[in-house]
């Protein structure tokens, strides 16, 4: 004898595990290609950021050259003036001494400027366009629900391309 089949909601058959089973696959996927590029944009993210820094420390490194030498000429053309003042012979040596000192004072005080605007610009190297991304597939994969009301199957955002040459994607 053969036993009743069991009654179908809504007049179909239910889906087999294995289709289930491979749904919940491809969304594993998914989801771990989505983390994997978030990583690799933060990582990319994160090298632009330092290269900026490493850029900003060597000009603020000059600067730092630029006052030393600077130092440097300023103490000899004091030793030169003091020279002068004594009673030993007239030359005017040290002006050069402090023209020169003058020259790197100004290019230093450049280059300080210029390293500290750099510095300011890409501190602290946060990857903010990786978390950006994150958040909008965080919100996406959250609000969207799985199932919708009547019971079928909503699908997931589908993993973010990369953008084609000339800027269409």
């Amino acid at each position: 004898m053969n036993a009743p089949e069991p009654p179908t909601v809504g007049g179909k058959d239910k889906a087999p595990p294995q289709n289930i089973a491979a749904a919940i696959a491809e969304v594993s996927e998914r989801a771990t290609l989505l983390v994997r590029e978030e990583i690799e944009l933060a990582k990319a993210e994160v090298g632009e950021k330092a290269s900026k820094l490493v850029k900003g420390a060597v000009v603020g490194i000059a600067a730092g050259v630029f006052f030393l030498t600077a130092l440097f000429f300023v103490l000899i053309g004091c030793a030169w003036l003091l020279y002068y003042y004594l009673p030993i012979g007239d030359f005017a040596y040290f002006w050069g001494f402090f023209a020169m000192a003058a020259i790197l004072v100004v290019l230093g005080a450049l280059a300080g400027l210029i390293a500290a605007r750099v510095v300011k610009r890409s501190a602290p190297p946060v990857p903010t366009m990786a978390i950006e991304e994150a958040r909008k597939i965080r919100e996406a994969v959250s609000s969207s629900p799985a199932v919708g009301a009547a019971g079928a199957s909503v699908p997931y955002p589908a993993a973010p391309t990369a953008a084609r040459p000339g800027g269409e994607s």
